[in-house]
């Protein structure tokens, strides 16, 4: 039985070695395109080959000897240990990559990547995984999942440059988190319509932003959508027809800052502006309407928020009753360093209420009132509130109406005021008068640092009172006299006086500089 089995297998060997392509087959395969009659020739030579290694085989047998294997019939016996056939095998398989099996720790790494809004895992990792998840991990997932819980600056830098192509990180003290939370709050208060949009979700964002935030910058406020109002051409006068702003629309009230503000402990910095940037078309007056009950509400809103230092409201139609209501909601503030009301209508009856503010009832440090509509009774308001204020350094009252009697009562204040360092009073209308005035308080006034007076026609005896007193000044850094007609010696002679305060005033501070050193 054991014979038979032998010789079985034998047979089966023998078919197989057979059955297996020659290898001049697997080298020359262009060979089979040159006919049948080369094939078998080339078999004829392959199977006499054969015959004679298996006859030199025997032969070694029978002397006793051990022979060497041929490679060509080994390589046939064992198909696997060629590495040509090999290749031909790898090739024919299409899916076949050398590609190794990813790292556990890898996959685990995916997993949770891919998995993170349902299941956040990120502070139980080891840092180097930490690190890879935060790479790894979208930039829109839920505000809800990340807002505590990722602090790693790399991935809000990353959702900033997904949501804005210009990021000044400066702005936002060096930090991508608060820049990504301000601009994102900043963009759903300037995209909210009164009455049509829901609040929940800007109510879900603040208590997920509130420690983040510590300025907003509003460039635009929507008003809510209402129907047009129909009017009977009949009803309309020819003085209503003449007056045309009486009927432009029903004013609209717009976004009310009350549950934003109360939610936000850390603001510092708040600048608003009640219009709409590129209406188009679309343009209306009601867009720019700053209503009564607009300022009622911000004017408490800023009342309330005893954290904020700076305040802007500019070009927003801000007029001499609102200037009032604002005021008197803001008298006593404890912590208002800076206010901006820039680019309104107010005239002088609003530069009173700037100067009841002034005197004695604000810590201001900076104060922006350029153009507005303020004259001479106006600018005699405020510098009467100078005498007696002791926390303003810079004043800009540029751009208004102030004339030479305006002009005059400030530089009279200044010569009883020790605290003010930067006076801006240009395109105001001014003339002689006025430089003789600045001179005198060049002369006297010893804290004054920085004055622009461009774009008043001083004139060339202006100029020379001016240079007359700033031979006697050493404080005053800086004088714009540009577009001023002092003539071109006395701007000379004035521009030689500044190079020389500049000079004593570097040394100073460098001597203080030491002081605070040592």
């Amino acid at each position: 039985m054991a014979s038979k089995k032998w010789r079985g297998n034998a047979k089966i060997m023998e078919s197989t070695t057979k059955a297996e392509p020659p290898l001049t087959e697997v080298n020359n395969n262009s060979t089979k395109e040159n006919g049948q009659n080369s094939a078998e020739e080339t078999n004829a030579n392959t199977n006499a080959n054969t015959s004679s290694a298996k006859a030199t085989t025997l032969s070694g047998l029978r002397s006793g000897k051990r022979s060497i294997p041929s490679p060509i019939t080994s390589a046939h016996a064992h198909t696997a240990a060629d590495n040509r056939a090999m290749r031909r095998i790898i090739a024919e398989d299409p899916e076949w990559s050398l590609a190794t099996v990813p790292l556990l720790t890898e996959m685990c790494v995916s997993h949770i990547v891919n998995n993170f809004a349902e299941y956040p895992k990120l502070d139980e990792l080891l840092p180097k995984y930490k690190a890879k998840v935060l790479e790894k991990i979208a930039v829109d997932l839920p505000l809800k999942v990340v807002a505590h819980l990722v602090t790693d600056e790399g991935y809000w830098k990353r959702c900033c440059k997904a949501g804005w192509k210009v990021c000044d990180v400066s702005k936002y003290g060096n930090s991508w988190k608060r820049m990504y939370f301000e601009r994102h709050l900043e963009h759903m208060i300037e995209h909210f319509v009164p009455e049509s949009t829901d609040t929940a979700e800007l109510m879900e964002t603040l208590p997920l932003a509130s420690p983040y935030v510590r300025q907003l910058n509003i460039i635009q406020l929507l008003p809510p959508v209402k129907e047009e109002v129909i009017r009977v051409k009949d009803d309309v006068s020819d003085a209503g027809s003449e007056a045309g702003s009486d009927w432009d629309g029903p004013q609209m009230d717009h976004f009310e800052f009350s549950p934003v503000i109360e939610r936000l402990p850390h603001l510092e910095k708040f600048q608003v502006t009640y219009g709409v940037r590129d209406c188009g078309m679309n343009f209306e007056w009601n867009l720019f309407q700053f209503t009564q009950r607009d300022c009622l509400m911000l004017s408490k809103c800023i009342k309330n928020c005893t954290t904020l230092t700076s305040f802007q409201l500019h070009r927003s139609k801000v007029d001499d009753d609102k200037v009032r209501v604002l005021i008197s909601h803001i008298l006593d503030h404890p912590t208002l360093k800076e206010l901006d009301l820039s680019h309104n209508l107010f005239s002088d009856p609003g530069a009173r209420g700037i100067g009841k503010f002034l005197n004695g009832h604000s810590q201001l440090v900076r104060l922006n009132l350029s153009n507005n509509k303020i004259k001479a009774a106006g600018a005699a308001a405020i510098g009467h509130a100078l005498k007696r204020n002791t926390t303003l350094k810079e004043l800009n009252l540029g751009l208004n109406r102030l004339g030479d009697e305006g002009g005059q009562s400030l530089c009279k204040a200044l010569l009883e005021n020790a605290t003010l360092e930067h006076l801006i009073l240009a395109s105001n209308e001014m003339s002689e008068p006025t430089a003789a005035a600045m001179a005198q308080v060049a002369i006297h006034n010893s804290t004054l640092r920085k004055v622009n007076l461009s774009c008043n026609t001083l004139g060339q005896d202006g100029g020379k009172q001016l240079q007359e007193g700033m031979e006697e000044n050493s404080t005053i850094i800086e004088l714009d006299l540009r577009l001023t007609e002092v003539g071109q010696e006395s701007e000379y002679c004035i521009n030689q006086i500044l190079k020389t305060n500049k000079e004593r005033y570097r040394e100073q501070m460098l001597a203080e500089q030491v002081n605070l050193d040592r």
